[in-house]
């Protein structure tokens, strides 16, 4: 083997490798891998890796691993999930109108709905529940909290507030009246700050009305992202919570819209495209 197929997708510009498992040598460092193809001057240049492969779950039907540009692992990417599912039937690997995907997150389900071109795939994804107490999420608090709202956290000397969510990934919002701020040192150092044990997603928050909100993103292991499925989900989830919003929201980021819906079962479901870019092969040599 001398070199790796990919295929590039991007869910509104967020923009995922996908790989299958079965192509990649079982020595390969992954998290290397990962580094050097995400990178966006020596490498393919993406928010991350998806790697897909067999299951032995029966409730799913194929396993996909998500990792990040910096090379750790992610519990679960909504956007990357969703490019790995296009490129199931972009490949003609799945057929099937339904989709099962079992992530470190537990399994989530995608439904294609519709193929605007033949190069971009609309899906319906059910990603599970929301997940609020400061040991789900998990936050560092002063004491035990049901749902972490509104905790005050000190960034280079000036205090924040934010609310906290778990939604197969940790995500950290804070609401805003505007975006005309530098907010991105803010988010790259809340991500690593000593309250989330296991970093965070940090997403600056700006209500419209009852059914749309402005978001923007820091994400954790990738840093400033055009769109993100899990934050979207973790932003109109908590704004609905915080009786903010109703609980269907449009999530306008900087690359497009996602469709949140947070069912009265609990289940959150996404709406989202995922395009292709290009495939491709990488050579081996350049992880030596």
């Amino acid at each position: 083997m001398t070199s790796i197929p990919f295929c590039k997708f991007h869910g509104f510009g967020n923009d995922y490798i996908v790989v299958e498992r079965a192509k990649l040598a079982s020595d390969l460092d992954l998290s290397e891998f990962a580094k050097a193809i995400c990178h966006r001057h020596t490498g393919a240049g993406a928010d991350g890796v998806a790697i897909m492969g067999d299951t032995k779950n029966p409730d799913a039907d194929l396993f996909c691993e998500i990792i990040n540009p910096d090379g750790s692992i992610a519990g679960f990417s909504g956007n990357g999930t969703r490019c790995a599912a296009a490129y199931l039937y972009h490949r003609e690997l799945w057929s099937e109108p339904e989709l099962r995907l079992e992530t470190r997150s537990g399994v989530n389900s995608f439904r294609l709905i519709e193929r605007p071109n033949p190069t971009s795939y609309m899906f319906e994804a059910g990603i599970g529940k929301p997940r609020f107490s400061n040991e789900e999420v998990p936050v560092h608090t002063d004491g035990p909290r049901d749902a972490v709202v509104n905790e005050p956290i000190t960034i280079e000397g000036r205090q924040y507030h934010f609310s906290a969510i778990n939604v197969g990934n940790p995500v950290a919002c804070i609401f805003v009246e505007e975006f005309s701020f530098d907010w991105q040192p803010i988010g790259r150092s809340m991500e690593v700050h000593e309250v989330f044990p296991e970093r965070s997603n940090v997403v600056f928050v700006k209500i419209a009305d009852r059914q749309n909100i402005n978001i923007r993103i820091w994400e954790r292991g990738a840093g400033e992202t055009s769109a993100s499925g899990t934050c979207s989900a973790g932003a109109a989830v908590l704004s609905a919570f915080l009786l903010k919003t109703d609980r269907a929201v449009s999530v306008h980021s900087a690359g497009g819209t996602t469709q949140v819906l947070w069912r009265k079962d609990d289940e959150i479901v996404l709406t989202g495209r995922a395009d292709l870019a290009y495939c491709g092969e990488w050579p081996l040599l350049n992880l030596t």
